[in-house]
């Protein structure tokens, strides 16, 4: 359960949503709240955390359930207009175009912030000084912890209130998970929510303050980071590790 502190600055709510791929029932009642935190979503391959998140950008629309932003119903909006709202994102793979640059990966998702605090594209180049020094060539000719640099850096210029990031350690070294790692601590110092979907468990221990398990497409386990991470029996039920 959330604790007071974040029940009182709750902005995301799942409430048993219901997501397909053609005929095959991916999402099948998952439910979760996201505050003022980290929020990570763990579980095997294939239980449905990418849809998840999917759902909530409006990418794969939930066909039963509702999605709740702030107060207000978002569940069948298009995922431009969710963007719009505060929602940033982060893709699997990071999801770059060899044809822009790094700046023209910024400048082409910049939002204005309507609030007083406002992330642009120089902003996003003192948070990553090795985007800077790149910023003329091909996002997918950086290095890999380079390029989710980029990723995380164009969700931020959408001045978002919450990310949600789906696997970035994916494929990165141990060197570019740390500095992944860094660069999430800061952000929920700057009072940014994570959503994060993680297969390494090493990750969320790192920076979850709560835990929420999928399972067969549902939810079906959650508690704070600290009671799932020590009880070894709970790791090894869900996750097999």
């Amino acid at each position: 359960m959330l604790d007071n502190s974040s029940t009182q600055n709750l902005l995301l709510q799942i409430e048993d949503i219901h997501s397909y791929y053609g005929e095959s029932h991916v999402i099948q009642g998952c439910s979760l709240k996201v505050g003022q935190e980290c929020l990570a979503v763990l579980g095997r391959n294939g239980m449905g955390k990418t849809t998840l998140l999917r759902s909530i950008m409006g990418l794969t629309p939930a066909k039963k359930g509702k999605i709740i932003w702030n107060g207000t119903e978002i569940t069948n909006k298009k995922p431009h207009q969710i963007a719009q709202l505060g929602i940033g994102y982060v893709p699997q793979g990071r999801r770059l175009f060899p044809s822009l640059s790094v700046d023209e990966h910024l400048k082409l998702t910049y939002q204005k912030s309507t609030s007083g605090e406002s992330w642009d594209v120089e902003k996003v180049y003192e948070l990553f000084p090795e985007l800077g020094n790149r910023k003329k060539i091909s996002g997918t000719r950086l290095s890999g912890g380079e390029q989710q640099m980029l990723a995380i850096g164009r969700a931020l210029v959408t001045n978002p209130s919450i990310i949600l990031l789906d696997e970035p350690s994916e494929g990165l070294s141990p060197v570019a998970v740390d500095r992944v790692i860094e660069i999430c601590h800061q952000l929920l110092k700057l009072n940014i929510s994570i959503l994060l979907v993680e297969q390494n468990i090493h990750v969320a221990e790192a920076l979850a303050d709560r835990i929420s398990i999928i399972l067969g497409g549902k939810t079906a386990f959650e508690s704070s980071a600290s009671e799932f991470l020590e009880d070894l029996d709970l790791r090894q039920k869900y996750l097999g590790v």
